[in-house]
């Protein structure tokens, strides 16, 4: 087998390279309880898409610094009880998808709320200074300030709020919530897990957003991950700041807070990825203390992996 990474046994130790700050618990801490005291102001809107067995919304909810964000949320018709929820997360610069993707696990009577991320390709605002998209760089958003400001961290508190949101629905069990998502939505649904553990189940593929350094080190800061060196390039030329710039980044790195799960973990890796290397995908599975598997693509980089949908629809089925 070709190989781009650490063989595999050393991915199956492998603890990362990125430092993570000393003050990471109360860092998200007190992120926590600055998102907990936002009104969120939720609002429902029906949407054009409708089919006979789900009620499909427009969900606006406020976020921390303002910022109003936008999800999908179908809920199948005339539940007469409380029932579980999946919450969905798109990949980098993309968008909550079409209706029609979440309709099976409504017919099978889960509600379902699919989050654009701020300033990305769907509805959800950046309020960073335009409203409406910024796409990309989000990674280094807030880099040059203080890591209270960086942006990733206040989508990771998106995720969770609307996770908070989604469970206090009536018609949501709570503690029958799973989460799943891609690359970028693989990091979301980690990081949503880590901020609210009460997500029972949770589906990460290929999860961006880990162990930067290494990312860093095999030379693949391109693609999902050009922003690295576009900012050494352009703002720290001579790598006087490369330390302060590692662990400033360590806060947003999910190696770092993935401990804090308590759901299940099903996550997939393709070993021939070079946009979301391996090795940094195992720093975050390695580090997680929850129950967990994982299905190893051998052959596969990041792209659609057969299968895993169908492994994915039957564990949330489990909820």
């Amino acid at each position: 087998m070709p190989i781009i990474d650490m063989p595999l046994e050393e991915l199956k130790r492998y603890m990362g390279i990125s430092p993570c700050p000393p003050d990471i618990d109360e860092f998200w801490d007190r992120a926590l309880l600055e998102m907990k005291a936002v009104d969120p102001k939720v609002e429902l809107v029906e949407s054009e898409f409708q089919v006979p067995f789900a009620e499909c919304y427009d969900l606006y909810f406020t976020g921390v610094r303002g910022a109003r964000i936008h999800a999908k949320y179908l809920r199948p018709k005339n539940a007469k009880e409380p029932h579980p929820a999946i919450l969905e997360f798109h990949g980098y610069a993309g968008n909550s998808g079409d209706w029609v993707s979440k309709l099976p696990y409504v017919a099978n009577g889960y509600s379902v709320a699919s989050m654009d991320v701020r300033g990305q390709g769907g509805k959800s605002e950046d309020v960073g200074g335009v409203i409406g998209n910024t796409l990309n760089g989000h990674i280094i958003r807030g880099l040059d300030d203080k890591p209270d400001n960086l942006l990733f961290r206040h989508i990771y508190l998106d995720a969770a709020q609307l996770a908070g949101i989604i469970m206090s629905m009536p018609e949501v069990d709570e503690n029958r919530v799973g989460a799943m998502g891609a690359s970028q939505g693989g990091a979301l649904t980690l990081a949503c897990a880590s901020l609210e553990p009460r997500i029972k189940l949770l589906a990460p593929v290929y999860p961006f957003l880990c162990d930067f350094k290494r990312v860093w080190e095999m030379d693949l800061a391109k693609d999902a991950y050009q922003e690295l060196r576009d900012y050494f390039r352009r703002f720290d030329p001579l790598h006087k700041k490369e330390d302060e710039t590692w662990m400033k980044l360590g806060y947003i790195d999910l190696q770092n807070i993935v401990k804090r799960i308590k759901g299940k973990v099903l996550m997939a890796v393709g070993l021939m990825d070079t946009v979301c290397p391996p090795s940094t995908q195992f720093a975050a599975f390695n580090k997680i203390t929850a129950p967990k598997e994982l299905a190893i693509y051998p052959d596969y980089g990041h792209e659609y992996l057969p299968e895993f949908q169908d492994m994915t629809f039957q564990f949330m089925m489990g909820l």
